[in-house]
């Protein structure tokens, strides 16, 4: 045993801290693609620890030995770094969380800290459980929450059964987002937080998230925002006021669909009126070290390398995406056929203009390409067929080349009808509330070419003229002994 017990381990470990703080300094200081590419893994954690490898390595390890029982004490008393427990920590997930808080902090002075879970819908109840609990001066005071309505179906069934109904924990909804007034008048002195999904899923609802945030803190309460439709390369709500930003890793910034992942990115010293000054210093450590630890709602290490290799790419994908979005919007908005489409980019929606105040491809000004900020809307959107449910069945049923599936943010295609999937369960209150109705398509459109997508789009309106369309086989597989296979199964 070492004669300074853990003192040598204390030392060692604070060199070792400020050496990662004035690295990940540094790569502050660099443009968005670099910091998608490298995020915080140096060339010296390559070659020190990783065989020289250039790609984070997956460390798929539950747990990390101790040299003593000095460091182990000092480990699990987090007094210094530790991978002592892949429930808590382990570094590809540190990889992960590193690159997620620089990006969502990109262009701000803002100090930012990650988290990153198991799915998207972890990392929601990871951010909003810890304000929901009881104020000791007033422990039987009715605790509610104000979001908005038009929220990812997901999310509508957490807030009001697992919240609302289970926990007697008041979702207060706003209807309509841009309107200030009706966000203040549901707020009072229970309420825990606010908090809303820009752009909304599926129906890319809309709000001034600036002015909004003031209205959190003039209340001493923190702002939530859901930005899995934007992703930091088109919108990072920290830089202009948000307290905590939510992403369902799984989506647009791990597009291959490989592996399922959430994360929750926070500003250090956010508002709240819990006294609970740990949480507030830095929420997302706070987490990390302690209701996660005791939870276990975190990622897995293979799932953070996969979405760590695909954030790389990500503001060229977006960019890509959104001329694309864009394209195919413009194509259905005048087809005889559709009755409404909803896309941000399109000049006539009524969000357009507060929108183009938020959404930006970030670092366009300082790309060859463009030379000068640009707007970009993202990959999701939605059209109304003209005519009933059966009838966007038939359309929806008729896509050959657009894939028929509940994700979102794929690098290929994917549509679905919200009414019949992702947002069945909330009923048809909710869905009239969300503005979700049953002849609404919603539509991610991915990398390949658009006029590949809009050709698979209009054969499959074709059916509405009586056009037949060979649709999808009801078989399970292309046929012979695969299909028998698998019908034994189901």
């Amino acid at each position: 045993m070492d004669p300074n017990g853990m003192n040598h381990y204390l030392e060692a470990a604070n060199r070792a801290f400020q050496w990662h703080r004035e690295y990940k300094t540094k790569m502050k200081e660099c443009r968005f693609d670099t910091i998608a590419t490298h995020g915080i893994y140096s060339m010296q954690e390559a070659l020190d620890f990783n065989q020289g490898s250039i790609i984070e390595p997956a460390y798929l390890s539950s747990s990390q030995t101790y040299r003593d029982s000095d460091e182990m004490e000092a480990a699990l008393g987090y007094q210094i770094p530790t991978w002592c427990y892949s429930r808590i920590a382990n570094p590809t997930m540190y990889y992960l969380e590193g690159v997620l808080a620089l990006l969502d902090g990109y262009g701000s002075d803002v100090e930012t800290s990650c988290i990153a879970t198991a799915s998207g819908m972890a990392a929601i109840q990871s951010a909003v459980d810890p304000f929901l609990v009881t104020d000791p001066k007033n422990p039987h005071a009715p605790m509610n929450f104000v979001a908005t309505a038009q929220v990812y179906g997901g999310t509508y069934q957490q807030f009001s059964m697992r919240k609302d109904l289970e926990r007697s924990v008041e979702w207060r909804k706003v209807v309509h987002s841009t309107d200030l007034s009706e966000w203040e008048s549901l707020i009072d002195e229970n309420t825990r937080f606010l908090y809303g999904e820009m752009p909304s899923n599926p129906g890319l609802a809309f709000f001034d998230l600036a002015r909004v945030a003031e209205l959190a803190h003039k209340y001493g309460i923190p702002l939530i925002i859901d930005s899995t439709v934007a992703t930091p390369a088109l919108l990072r709500p920290i830089e202009h006021g948000a307290d905590i930003v939510v992403q369902s890793v799984t989506k647009s910034l791990a597009t291959s669909g490989f592996g399922i992942s959430g994360a929750i990115i926070s500003r250090k010293n956010l508002v709240s009126k819990i006294n609970n000054p740990e949480m507030k210093a830095d929420f997302a450590t706070y987490l990390k070290l302690l209701p996660n630890r005791d939870n276990g709602p975190n990622i897995s290490p293979l799932n953070a390398v996969l979405a760590i290799n695909d954030i790389r790419t990500i503001r060229m994908r977006m960019d890509q995406m959104s001329r694309s979005t864009m394209k195919v919007a413009e194509y259905l908005s005048s087809h005889k056929h559709v009755e409404k489409v909803e896309y941000l980019g399109l000049k006539d929606h009524p969000l357009h203009e507060l929108a183009s105040k938020y959404m930006y491809l970030v670092d366009a000004e300082y790309d060859k390409q463009y030379g000068k900020p640009v707007n970009r809307y993202g990959h999701l959107m939605s059209f109304l067929v003209k005519g009933d449910a059966k009838q966007t069945r038939d359309v929806f049923d008729a896509f050959t080349r657009i894939w028929r599936a509940t994700d979102l943010g794929r690098i290929k295609s994917v549509a679905t009808i919200p009414a019949i999937s992702t947002h069945s369960q909330q009923g048809p209150e909710g869905r009239r509330l969300a503005g979700i109705p049953s002849n609404l398509i919603r539509l991610c459109v991915g990398v390949e070419h658009p006029d590949d997508i809009i050709n698979d789009i209009d054969q499959a309106i074709g059916v509405l003229d009586g056009k037949k369309v060979k649709v999808t086989a009801p078989e399970y597989s292309a046929g012979g002994a695969s299909s028998a296979r698998l019908r034994n199964i189901y």
